[in-house]
């Protein structure tokens, strides 16, 4: 996979995750998560808050990247409340299933960012 930078998260795809494939370290982390601002690195895992006006925008976001989630088979965490849904991504099949990030996460996280941006911001 190509290196996930600002400029091309959003356009690359989720690669399939084999056991044997190993979570990125700290420093790896590091620079990538400057290609998904607002969000945030917590137990492990990249989440990021999305605050809506109503329940219906709410679910409306979540109708629309369920899409997205499941063409790129890479499932993330969500709680889904009245004006709010966080999103916590981590990869479980890496280091060989103890879990951890990878670059997935940070792909899949920008992909929902364009859906937020482009349609509820």
């Amino acid at each position: 996979m190509s290196k996930v930078t600002m400029n091309n998260a959003a356009a690359l795809r989720a690669q399939k995750c084999r056991p044997d494939v190993t979570a990125l370290k700290a420093e790896e982390i590091a620079e990538r998560l400057p290609a998904i601002p607002g969000w945030t690195v917590q137990d492990g895992k990249i989440v990021r808050q999305f605050s809506f006006k109503n329940y219906y925008d709410t679910l409306a976001f979540v109708n629309a990247i369920a899409y997205v989630i499941h063409a790129e088979d890479h499932h993330p965490e969500l709680l889904v409340t009245y004006n709010l849904c966080v999103v916590k991504y981590h990869t479980h099949s890496v280091n060989k299933g103890q879990g951890g990030l990878s670059d997935n996460d940070f792909v899949c996280a920008a992909k929902l960012d364009a859906i937020f941006e482009q349609s509820f911001a």
